[in-house]
């Protein structure tokens, strides 16, 4: 059974970074994000550019920082297409770019 999620809890917690390197090819998002959504784990952010040589692309996902965590950053880790996973600290610097530019 999975804990029980209040939007107070969201609220509160802190986010991170998730940087995944990825074979470049149509699905790879939705097999992303589908892993995440079956698990009931929200996303707060979502960038995805191609990498210059254009095999590869670069996500980066903002999600929170609960003891979930861990777990998904292995499972992600697992999936075929996905060659690196990075974590970074609460640094949402480029999503607070990106809120800036868009509003």
């Amino acid at each position: 059974m999975q804990p029980s999620i209040t939007k107070q809890s969201i609220a509160k917690q802190s986010t991170v970074i998730l940087e995944l390197t990825v074979r470049n090819h149509p699905g790879v998002m939705s097999h992303i994000c589908g892993l995440f959504a079956r698990r009931a784990f929200n996303v707060e952010g979502i960038l995805c550019l191609p990498l210059p040589e254009g095999d590869q692309s670069r996500i980066w996902l903002q999600v929170g920082d609960d003891q979930r965590l861990e777990q998904m950053v292995s499972q992600v880790d697992k999936l075929e297409d996905v060659v690196q996973i990075i974590r970074h600290a609460d640094d949402p610097g480029i999503f607070n770019r990106l809120t800036a530019f868009v509003q």
